[in-house]
C-alpha cells in the first residue's frame, strides 16, 4: 500500500453537522509518536513551518483545504506561504476523535489574523490524516493523504471553485522564493493519479454520512 501514492488514501465522509467544535476534555490520548505527529500539523497551521515538519508527509502526499496539492513539493510551497499571508494563526483547541491504525481524525479550532485586513477569523473544521503505512509504526510517523473539511460535505473535486484550489498549488510554489521550499523540488516528480471525481460531495458523492 506504501508504494501507492497519495490519491489512493482519501477517506471520505459526509457529517450529520457543521459544528466542528472541538471539545478537548474527551480528546482520546495517543501514544508520544502520534502526539508528536498532531504537534507537527498543529505547529505547520500555526505558521510555523520546518523543512522537518513538511517531511511529516510522504513525497507523493496529497493535501486538500483550500488548495489541493498532489506533492510534497506544492505542499510545501503553501506551508511556508502562510507566514507571508498571516500575521499570526493560533490553535485554540483540538479534540483527537479518532485514533485507527491507518487513520487519525481531529476536530481543529484555528484563528487566522491577516496581514493586510486586521481582521481575525476563527475556523473550526475535521481534520483527516491518513497514514503511510510503511511508518505507521515507526518514530516519525508519515502522512498520505490530510483532508480538512469545513462543513458537512465533504469534496466532489469538480467544478471551477475546484479548479482555482489546483491552479493555486501548482502555481504557489513556483512563486516562493525560499531554500525550504527548494529542498522539496525533487518531490514534484513523485507519482501522482488523476483527480478523483465524485460529482458531489454527499453521500451520492462516496462520502458515506457519519457523526463526529
Amino acid at each position: 500500500m506504501s508504494s501507492k501514492p497519495g490519491e489512493e488514501f482519501e477517506v471520505r465522509q459526509t457529517s450529520t453537522s457543521e459544528d466542528y467544535t472541538p471539545d478537548p476534555s474527551k480528546s482520546i490520548k495517543l501514544s508520544p509518536q502520534r502526539q508528536a505527529l498532531i504537534d507537527d500539523i498543529i505547529a505547520l497551521y500555526s505558521c510555523e513551518p520546518t523543512v522537518r515538519r513538511v517531511e511529516r508527509y510522504t513525497a507523493d502526499c496529497l493535501i486538500v483545504l483550500q488548495v489541493y496539492a498532489n506533492d510534497r513539493y506544492k505542499m510545501a510551497g503553501q506551508w511556508f506561504a502562510l507566514p507571508k499571508l498571516f500575521k499570526a494563526s493560533k490553535n485554540e483547541r483540538y479534540e483527537i476523535i479518532k485514533n485507527d491504525r491507518d487513520l487519525i481524525q481531529f476536530k481543529n479550532e484555528q484563528s487566522w489574523t491577516f496581514k493586510i485586513i486586521p481582521k481575525t477569523a476563527t475556523i473550526n473544521a475535521l481534520v483527516s490524516l491518513s497514514l503511510d503505512p510503511d511508518t505507521v509504526d515507526s518514530d516519525f510517523i508519515q502522512v498520505k493523504y490530510h483532508k480538512d473539511q469545513a462543513n458537512d460535505k465533504d469534496y466532489s473535486h469538480e467544478g471551477l471553485g475546484f479548479s482555482f484550489k489546483k491552479w493555486q498549488a501548482d502555481n504557489v510554489v513556483k512563486l516562493m522564493d525560499s531554500p525550504e521550499v527548494e529542498h522539496f523540488i525533487k518531490d514534484k516528480d513523485a507519482a501522482k493519479l488523476p483527480v478523483k471525481k465524485y460529482g458531489s460531495g454527499d453521500e451520492k458523492g462516496q462520502a458515506p454520512r457519519q457523526s463526529f
